[in-house]
């Protein structure tokens, strides 16, 4: 599972004397009474033995250890090793500081590095307070995983109202800016089930929390959205960044990082000596701008609409039937067509309406055409004539 981490470059290999996975010995050092060579490589190991075994990466660390010493970065002293004031300022400037602050490992491990692997080193020690908690580490997670502000701290309904407008502008593509603003406009129901097509398994969430809580397990690349558990998936990849950064420029006597095989699905591994040709890839998708998906709303709703001259309107959930048959490579679902539909409401380019008087023979198509939308509830598409 990929993970969530800053675009930003790590120190690259050998800046200044000092490679991607140095600057992280550097922090482990910088810590209050330093570090002994092997509480470097213990303290150090969950970075990096999901890449490397434990045998490569303490032939690693040591290796690193031996730079720093002699670049004049680190000095040991009755085998505790401690940094230098030029190992303190390079440790400084990795974590966006102006001057080294002596902080105790814990402390640097859980937020300062944290923050680095987020792509919040610059941010104000206030803004980073959240990182200490569950809650505030899976806000800030999915506000970088989805382009959100950091800026502020952000309730869970607000935080569901924001995710669900950039459900909706993927939705359109993202050749649209959604008008709907802070999401308002959707009820928390709708809002929620919007947003949790973000998800890598797109699904309904009973609470707010539990979807911010499930989006930043994916982004963190974390096996469950305990406090523990986000941490060490950051701090997994930003160790993983660290051995890439270093292979990429092709430092030498670096351990193989191990491969990960993933096994094909046995319906696309061909049998021995099976002349067949590979599958073709799967179609792409190609979401709908506005316009084109206005019209493709107002085709099927005059195919299926019902009713006299000058008030023909279409059932939305029979509308929906027509544009999930007729445009698969939108690749749309239900709760992304509805939304859509209330936007496309909203701009002006389809008129939708309700259902005034409640037919009972007709009531399962009523009630799985409902479009929550403020302060009603549509069930038609209308047909203009």
């Amino acid at each position: 599972m990929s993970a969530l981490v800053s675009d930003a470059p790590l120190a690259g290999p050998r800046r200044g004397g000092v490679s991607a996975t140095g600057h992280l010995i550097l922090v482990r050092l910088a810590a209050e009474g330093g570090a002994t060579r092997t509480a470097v490589a213990t303290d150090l190991a969950p970075l990096f033995t999901h890449k490397l075994s434990p045998a490569d990466w303490r032939r690693l660390a040591e290796k690193e250890v031996g730079l720093l010493i002699a670049g004049g970065l680190a000095a040991e002293v009755k085998n505790r090793l401690s940094l230098t004031e030029t190992g303190l300022a390079a440790a400084a400037r990795y974590l966006g500081q102006k001057t080294w602050e002596p902080a105790p490992w814990t402390q640097l491990r859980d937020i300062a590095l944290i923050a680095k692997g987020l792509g919040l080193e610059k941010e104000t020690a206030a803004r980073l307070k959240p990182l200490a908690r569950v809650e505030g580490l899976r806000t800030l997670i999915v506000q970088k995983a989805f382009g959100l502000s950091v800026k502020k701290n952000v309730a869970p309904t607000k935080l569901r109202a924001q995710l669900a407008v950039v459900a909706l502008e993927r939705a359109f593509g993202n050749r649209i800016k959604a008008g709907i603003g802070k999401g308002s406009a959707l009820s928390a129901k709708a809002g929620r089930l919007l947003a949790g097509q973000l998800s890598r398994s797109p699904r309904a969430f009973s609470t707010d929390a539990k979807l911010i809580a499930e989006l930043a397990a994916e982004h963190a690349g974390a096996k469950d959205a305990t406090l523990d558990g986000l941490r060490l998936g950051i701090l997994r990849s930003l160790g993983a960044r660290a051995l890439e950064a270093a292979s990429s420029e092709g430092e030498s006597e670096r351990p193989a990082v191990m491969p990960v095989r993933v096994a094909a699905p046995a319906a696309l591994q061909p049998a021995a000596n099976d002349p067949a040709p590979p599958a073709p890839a799967p179609p792409r998708s190609s979401r709908p701008d506005l316009a084109e998906f206005a019209r493709a709303v107002k085709q099927a709703a005059a195919a299926r609409a019902e009713g006299w001259a000058g008030s023909r309107k279409a059932f939305i959930s029979h509308v929906w039937e027509n544009i999930r048959v007729g445009q698969p490579s939108w690749e749309v679902s239900e709760i992304e067509f509805k939304c859509m539909l209330a936007e496309a409401h909203r701009a002006g380019a389809v008129v939708l309406a309700n259902a005034d008087l409640k037919d009972k023979k007709s009531m399962k198509d009523l009630e799985s055409s409902a479009v929550p939308y403020k302060n009603t509830v549509w069930h038609f598409v209308r047909v203009e004539e």
